[in-house]
């Protein structure tokens, strides 16, 4: 701690800052290591593993083809009014989530405010005349519970002074939504599918290492990229290189330079932010995506009372009670094997510059959630239950924004719960990444000719090609015709 301290001092007498990450020697890029530089100067290390494999297959099956019809409407108050109409996609997630399937459903919600939630409302199946009528009294049924508990008046003696004045409301924006996605199985040994692995504040590509070892041994490309100044990426020590779009856009080069044909992103913690960027930049190359522990769909603003606001030289004094109390929140058990995750798998460690401004960083006001119902990309949730820095009322609120969004809670977890439990998260990951919708083959019409009719039609295009069965086939249906012309009732009894 005094070793801490003295370190911090010298930081604020020479107005920089101690730690700083420099990118590791050329030479881990045999064990799978590469370096990428995005920018000039700006050098990222990336884990980028392609397996042997046999020669490359097609994606084996039709697949399945989900209907992605959304309407979206924001009102001026700040209501969100959403109005889900594919059938495949609404019965295939309310089937997964609930056990019961809604074909269309509608959703009214309204914008959260900082880290406040509300949850959703779901309205009944809803025909074209009753949506009409949500669209111009959805303000009332949203505040329908704020009004008294007296008895309803007679008809004809409703007080007209009592009763407030229904107002039309004009949306602010409106979007539509109309695609169909074709979403298939993805093995490994299709060479068309690559897995992007990208952690959150503070970590690195090693707390990945149960994933991409375990999805590299079964076939699959994996490239995981450090975050700039994070692992053994560069560390430019100016603030402006850590906000959020400067990080995005290292991002989607680094998307650009190894995306397969389908692509399946998972992100970590704020490593979700940057899937969703991608996701919604790239919407038919990102096939699936994942998200551990990202919290709800709210735009990033960097908090103006925290402990990262502090200078750079006192949060480097106050480092060892951070470490502690990332260890604290993010872990379920505070043991020796959860220390020892932490030390081995580079997470928490970063200077205290780099802390700071990734924390000062976090502006994204473009990522509401209108931005994230705008996404057509079925999305597994994981969140982990003992997980102290994300509620779970928040990835509760992000499955009801999402269209397709599958959520599953790992008790034994927390906020690391791909380090805690490794098995889990790669049986989840894994059973999503195979999965695919089933469609349902195309009902037949049932033919509204008459049985005899229906037989005699058959008969007569099996004696096309023998002139001579014509005739007999004919005098079959005409008898057949005059019998039921001699009981005309004998059907409706029926």
């Amino acid at each position: 701690m005094l070793t801490r301290f003295l370190e911090g001092l010298l930081c604020c007498l020479a107005s920089k800052s101690t730690n700083i990450v420099v990118p590791a020697e050329s030479s881990e890029s045999s064990d799978g290591y590469e370096f990428v530089e995005v920018k000039p100067g700006r050098v990222l290390r990336v884990r980028h593993i392609i397996p042997d494999r046999p020669v490359a297959e097609e994606p084996v099956g039709p697949g399945g083809t989900v209907s992605c019809k959304r309407k979206i409407t924001v009102y001026r108050n700040g209501q969100l009014f959403i109005e889900n109409l594919g059938d495949r996609a609404s019965a295939e997630l309310k089937n997964c989530q609930n056990g019961e399937a809604e074909p269309n459903s509608t959703v009214e919600v309204e914008l959260t405010d900082g880290g406040k939630s509300s949850a959703a409302v779901s309205i009944p199946e809803a025909a074209s005349e009753s949506v009409a009528a949500g669209k111009d009294g959805a303000a009332e049924m949203a505040a329908g519970g704020g009004g008294g508990g007296g008895e309803a008046p007679a008809a004809g003696q409703t007080d007209q002074s009592q009763q407030p004045r229904k107002r039309r409301r004009k949306p602010k924006r409106t979007v539509v939504i109309d695609c169909e996605r074709k979403i298939s199985a993805c093995k490994g040994t299709h060479a068309d599918v690559a897995l992007f692995f990208i952690h959150g504040v503070g970590g690195s590509l090693d707390i990945w290492n149960g994933q991409v070892d375990f999805f590299s041994r079964l076939g699959y490309e994996v490239i995981a990229p450090d975050l700039a100044g994070h692992g053994a990426s560069s560390a430019p020590q100016i603030a402006a290189a850590y906000t959020f779009y400067a990080l995005a856009e290292d991002m989607r080069l680094i998307f650009k330079r190894y995306a397969r044909k389908r692509n399946i992103l998972i992100g970590h913690s704020y490593g979700v932010s940057f899937c969703t960027f991608l996701a919604h930049e790239y919407p038919e190359q990102i096939h699936k995506m994942v998200m551990i522990n990202g919290g709800g769909p709210t735009a990033l603003e960097p908090s103006l009372c925290s402990i990262f606001n502090l200078p750079t030289c006192v949060l480097h004094c106050l480092s060892p009670l951070l470490a502690w109390s990332f260890l604290k929140a993010g872990f379920a058990r505070q043991g020796a094997k959860e220390k020892q995750l932490l030390k081995d798998n580079n997470a928490f460690n970063v200077s205290s510059f780099v802390l700071r401004a990734m924390m000062s960083g976090q502006y994204w006001p473009e990522g509401d959630e209108v931005y994230h119902a705008e996404l057509t990309v079925p999305i597994l949730l994981v969140h982990g239950m003992h997980d102290k820095f994300v509620p779970i009322e928040e990835d509760q609120r992000m499955a009801e924004i999402l269209l397709m969004a599958f959520l599953k809670v790992l008790e034994d977890g927390s906020h690391m719960v791909m380090m805690e439990c490794p098995e889990a998260v790669n049986t989840l990951l894994h059973e999503f990444i195979l999965w695919e919708p089933t469609t349902p083959p195309p009902q037949k019409r049932e033919s509204k000719t008459r049985p005899e009719t229906a037989q005699a039609q058959s008969d007569n295009s099996k004696a096309s090609s023998d002139p001579s069965k014509v005739r007999p086939a004919t005098a079959k249906q005409t008898s057949s015709n005059s019998n039921a012309e001699e009981k005309p009732n004998s059907k409706a009894k029926k």
